[in-house]
């Protein structure tokens, strides 16, 4: 079970889940962070608490987001050649979510930097939804700054860490 922390203005879009009852996330990255982008078409932004790792979305159609968001975080995870073990187990125990407010400010201040720099480049190249968020994961996060500094960085730096028990 993993929970996906909203903005207000995203949780009136995807609409309401099972109550969230301050249960933590179950999942090797933990908590993911969403907010919307008014691209057309309309994407979602997803932030993970843990390692500050992106990963874009379509929003459309927003009822079934929340649900998506694991085969999205999947692809992510595939494009930096996490295990496909590893990538099972973490999609597996996505499969139940809660839906819950923001709770980390620091978080959602990264994830506006990442809108600010996702819309620049979106313009400038065009890429697929994969291809930038994996640009983005090379960004530097005043957050990781005392760890590994970007998100990318920080993900092989968790991977390491973990056993290799999948």
């Amino acid at each position: 079970m993993f929970v996906l922390r909203a903005t207000a203005k995203l949780r009136q879009r995807i609409g309401p889940s099972a109550p969230y009852e301050g249960e933590g996330s179950t999942t090797l990255l933990g908590d993911w962070y969403a907010t919307m982008l008014p691209w057309r078409p309309q994407v979602a932004l997803l932030v993970n608490e843990r390692t500050l790792l992106p990963a874009l979305m379509p929003l459309a159609p927003a009822a079934t987001m929340a649900a998506r968001v694991a085969d999205q975080v999947g692809e992510v995870l595939a494009a930096y050649g996490v295990p496909d073990s590893l990538i099972r187990a973490e999609i597996d125990q996505m499969s139940e979510y809660r839906i819950a407010p923001t709770a980390n400010r620091s978080i959602v201040g990264v994830m506006n930097e990442f809108t600010f720099l996702a819309d620049t480049w979106r313009d400038a190249a065009r890429p697929n939804l994969v291809d930038l968020a994996v640009r983005l994961a090379a960004t530097p996060c005043s957050p990781l700054y005392q760890r590994h500094v970007s998100p990318d960085r920080e993900l092989t730096a968790l991977l390491q860490r973990t056993p290799t028990i999948w």
